[in-house]
């Protein structure tokens, strides 16, 4: 059975060059025989946080809120891709992943991050390392960083220039560390349930 990640992205700005790092993403982990799907923040469209899901009473929570419940709890793993606003996070992305808790636990993720500039977004990804960590997910090692990201990968998705050369080294060793902690984690849940 082949492994089922979620893919999350943030950018809710009209020219987001972003999206270009999550179709790589998608794109050669279904290479890779994952069963993947892209979780766009601005299109899910969830409201500023007010009530996270689980404050929600049973059938009540928002369509919207509702169905990305159920995808986050059926995922085995998950992949941020992650901008940088002013050495911080996103502010769709982090909503998002805010009206969630327990549904992340026990899961592995990873981070690829991405930015207009030289640094590749480093700083968000840093900061998203702790976030992801405290609710509840094993955060791997490897990561990705992309910039100028423009110049790394053209409208679709495809990797060009220098940039994108190394984009494709990198992949196979991010690739197989979130693997690895996938298939770990899903033998350990099957083994034994979380202890919470």
């Amino acid at each position: 059975m082949s492994d089922k990640i979620l893919v999350f992205y943030g950018s809710y700005r009209s020219d987001r060059m972003g999206i270009r790092l999550a179709n790589f993403l998608v794109s050669r982990l279904k290479q890779r025989g994952a069963d993947v799907e892209l979780i766009d923040a601005k299109a899910v469209n969830l409201p500023m946080l007010d009530r996270m899901y689980k404050e929600h009473k049973p059938g009540t929570a928002p369509a919207a809120l509702e169905e990305l419940a159920q995808k986050i709890k059926a995922a085995d793993a998950f992949l941020f891709v992650v901008g940088e606003y002013n050495w911080g996070m996103q502010p769709g992305l982090k909503n998002l992943t805010d009206h969630f808790l327990e549904e992340w636990f026990w899961r592995p993720a990873a981070i690829a991050s991405y930015s207009a500039g030289r640094l590749s977004g480093v700083r968000s990804a840093t900061a998203w390392h702790g976030t992801l960590s405290e609710m509840g997910m094993i955060v791997v090692s490897s990561t990705l960083s992309v910039g100028p990201i423009g110049q790394t990968l053209g409208p679709d998705g495809e990797a060009m220039g220098e940039g994108g050369k190394a984009l494709e080294k990198m992949f196979p060793r991010f690739a197989d560390d979130l693997s690895w902690w996938t298939e770990a984690a899903k033998a350990q849940r099957a083994k034994r349930a979380p202890p919470y």
